[in-house]
């Protein structure tokens, strides 16, 4: 058996391994939880603290908090992404800096995040338990993901794009916006999704900022419970709310996967648009 048969080898097992972990856990939540899904569970609210009713109020916040940390956080870690590899030298002290800063953010805990968000957002901006405060402290946890595969996106951009878009008298905007992202809009893409990934299934920092009130909210600075809290209350704290519980996970799978989608195709869209212009 040669290396590269080994190798291979390898690697399909890690692939079948971890796929079968998947489907394992996504056979389970159907089993669990697609008996009790239904038109009303989506658009009831809650009664019996959860262990009748529907979530309609909880999909709402958490798309809203969903919504505010994704707005907050993509602009300013594109912006900073940008910053870093095409206007900071890679050995400067300053990308040096702000790259160790990002790696030791990316290890925090969420609590620690959920504490920081309490005290800074919640107590300091006078925002208290809402959506806004919930909403910004999960931008501050997913910028470290969104910067750093940003930035690996564009330093994995062939140099000769930006040597000829020079040649060709370009600027350095025209040829950001024209050839450089979306050659590395793949990586974006991904960022994007590893950043919606943990922000919508974070529970430790929404419990300090958002809060566990489950009704509709009607603005940014109402208090509202995200499916990741309502999942946990439902599994820890109530008894008899398993039911819900599962049916509550596998909602929160299929907004993941729409989400995605809907990212991926617009990734799809924006390179089809690039080749075009170009």
């Amino acid at each position: 058996m040669t290396k590269n048969t080994l190798a291979t080898g390898l690697i399909w097992l890690a692939s079948i391994l971890v796929s079968g972990v998947f489907f394992w856990l996504l056979s389970d939540i159907l089993i669990h939880g697609l008996p009790h899904l239904s038109w009303s569970f989506l658009a009831d609210a809650p009664k019996n603290a959860g262990r009748s009713g529907g979530i309609a109020p909880i999909i709402v916040s958490t798309l809203l908090i969903l919504a505010v940390a994704m707005v907050t956080a993509a602009p300013l870690s594109l912006a900073t992404a940008v910053l870093l590899s095409e206007f900071t030298r890679y050995d400067s002290v300053f990308g040096r800096l702000v790259r160790r800063s990002l790696d030791v953010l990316a290890g925090v805990p969420s609590i620690v995040f959920g504490l920081f968000g309490n005290a800074f957002f919640c107590i300091y901006l006078d925002l208290g338990f809402s959506i806004l405060s919930g909403g910004l402290t999960l931008a501050c946890m997913v910028l470290p993901i969104l910067i750093r595969t940003a930035e690996e996106g564009l330093q994995a951009t062939p140099n000769d794009y930006r040597l000829a878009a020079a040649a060709l008298g370009m600027s350095r905007s025209a040829a950001l916006v024209h050839l450089l992202l979306p050659t590395a809009t793949p990586a974006l893409v991904a960022g994007l999704m590893l950043g919606i990934g943990r922000a919508v299934a974070e529970t430790a920092a929404l419990i300090f900022t958002s809060g566990y009130v489950d009704r509709m909210p009607d603005s940014l600075f109402d208090s509202g419970r995200a499916l990741s809290v309502h999942i946990y209350d439902l599994s820890m704290n109530v008894a008899g709310g398993d039911a819900n519980a599962y049916s509550s996970a596998l909602v929160l799978i299929l907004i993941l996967l729409i989400i995605n989608s809907i990212a991926m195709s617009l990734a799809k869209h924006w390179l089809h648009r690039s080749d075009v212009t170009v």
